[in-house]
């Protein structure tokens, strides 16, 4: 079967690139953090996921030094905020290109809310925030070796929020929170439309 094929090294040849519709939908990583004199940031990362589940880790990449970066390097903190469709757009809002020190979660008219371990707040509207400590801040580079303008963060989870009306029977209720996902260029976002339930095989040894 013959496939579109391209080298990204050598440009794709299309109007769009198409490499972040491919790798979609990808969960937000809805960041907040402080600086050293405490002033509050708020951004979103769609190079976003969790890599480990005991302890539990999590991170977020960021194309250019920007302000997130600067701040988890000053203080090793981060808190990351469910995005979710009712706050799609303060969502968007909070990444617009502020001044750095300006408050992105009063830019957008988000309510902060105090984290219980960590100095950057929460925000008070979603269904479930983790508090993390950074482990590591890795700076990317290419397969030639190029160091590239792009940043990595680790960071464990060290204290969860849950609001309880998203537990049910002792299960967070992930259709109800509605989270949002990137997909792709121009502004492309997704929430839950469907659930299904599959279990992992199990293989028995015959005797």
């Amino acid at each position: 079967m013959s496939t579109y094929f391209y080298d990204p090294r050598q440009g794709h040849g299309l109007p769009h690139d198409p490499f972040k519709a491919i790798v979609a939908p990808r969960p937000i990583g809805w960041i907040s953090t402080v600086d050293a004199e405490g002033r509050v940031n708020l951004a979103p990362y769609s190079f976003f996921g969790a890599f480990n589940g005991n302890p539990p880790i999590i991170g977020f990449a960021s194309e250019g030094y920007k302000d997130s970066i600067r701040n988890v390097e000053a203080t090793g903190e981060f808190v990351y905020n469910l995005a979710t469709r009712p706050l799609a757009e303060a969502m968007n809002q909070t990444s617009a290109p502020l001044q750095y020190g300006e408050d992105e979660m009063d830019f957008a008219g988000l309510e902060a809310t105090p984290s219980t371990l960590v100095a950057p707040p929460r925000v008070a509207a979603t269904p479930a925030a983790l508090e993390c400590k950074v482990l590591q801040i890795i700076r990317l580079n290419d397969a030639e070796g190029k160091v590239l303008n792009s940043y990595m963060v680790l960071g464990q989870v060290i204290g969860v929020h849950i609001d309880p009306a998203y537990l049910k029977d002792g299960i967070f209720d992930t259709m109800a929170a509605q989270p949002i996902s990137r997909c792709g260029y121009r502004g492309y976002y997704s929430a839950i439309g469907e659930m299904f339930e599959m279990f992992r095989p199990t293989v028995t040894t015959a005797k």
